[in-house]
């Protein structure tokens, strides 16, 4: 048997038998896509956008945060909040989104101060794709810049924001923790850098594809667990 160490660090969680919590990712030799490769592969498909023409892809596509969202006074993220509730794992569209989490809103300067041990939902400035044909992990961008945590699931399936599985592009949901001291993030900043692999063979279901997946066409979203606005 394989075993997982489940340790909750904002809300308490409620796991019964059969709930899926994590992936098995299985690697046949060396599958990562190369920054040359990268290049072409960007150029032809345009895996981010926005992006610069000289955009700096170094073991990756950067990926940069958006703290400005749709203007001042507009969400750009949630904080968990403290001594929230239990979240049963099996329900889904169950909890109310103001019982756990404490809304962000835009400022007129653009910057966003994440304080220690606190726990973000951003979202990323770019919009995302991954081909039918690869897969993506979000890495960090530079682990000597601050005590700072980004994506604690950072992984892409295959067809993310892809046309081909009914995207446009979506958005990366950056998962953030700041430790020991405040850390102030920017609008544009790089966060963190996408890293693909080639499958060694085409999914015959894409995710998301005619299922409304939760993050296909995303933009800042919470998870699954939560009532969506207006629901």
């Amino acid at each position: 048997p394989l075993y997982a160490e489940i340790a909750p660090r904002s809300f308490s969680v409620l796991a019964r038998p059969g709930d899926r919590l994590v992936q098995l990712r299985l690697r046949s030799g060396p599958r990562r896509t190369s920054d040359a490769e990268l290049k072409d592969l960007h150029a032809d498909i345009r895996l981010v956008n926005p992006a610069p023409a000289d955009i700096d892809i170094d073991n990756g596509l950067p990926v940069t945060v958006d703290v400005l969202g749709d203007g001042p006074g507009k969400v750009i993220g949630y904080r968990a909040r403290k001594h929230a509730g239990l979240i049963d794992l099996g329900k889904v569209g169950h909890y109310r989104m103001a019982d756990f989490w404490e809304p962000l809103y835009a400022g007129d300067t653009g910057g966003l101060v994440l304080d220690p041990d606190d726990f973000y939902i951003l979202a990323s400035r770019e919009r995302v794709k991954v081909p039918e044909t690869h897969a993506a992990e979000m890495v960090a961008y530079d682990t000597l810049i601050g005590e700072f945590r980004v994506h604690y699931a950072g992984f892409f399936d295959p067809g993310f924001g892809d046309p081909k599985s009914g995207g446009e592009g979506s958005r990366a949901v950056l998962e953030v923790r700041s430790h020991e001291v405040p850390f102030v993030v920017d609008q544009g900043q790089t966060v963190g850098r996408l890293v693909y692999e080639r499958l060694t063979a085409v999914p015959d279901i894409l995710y998301g594809s005619g299922i409304g997946s939760h993050y296909q066409r995303q933009g800042l979203a919470l998870s699954k667990h939560f009532a969506r606005p207006g629901t």
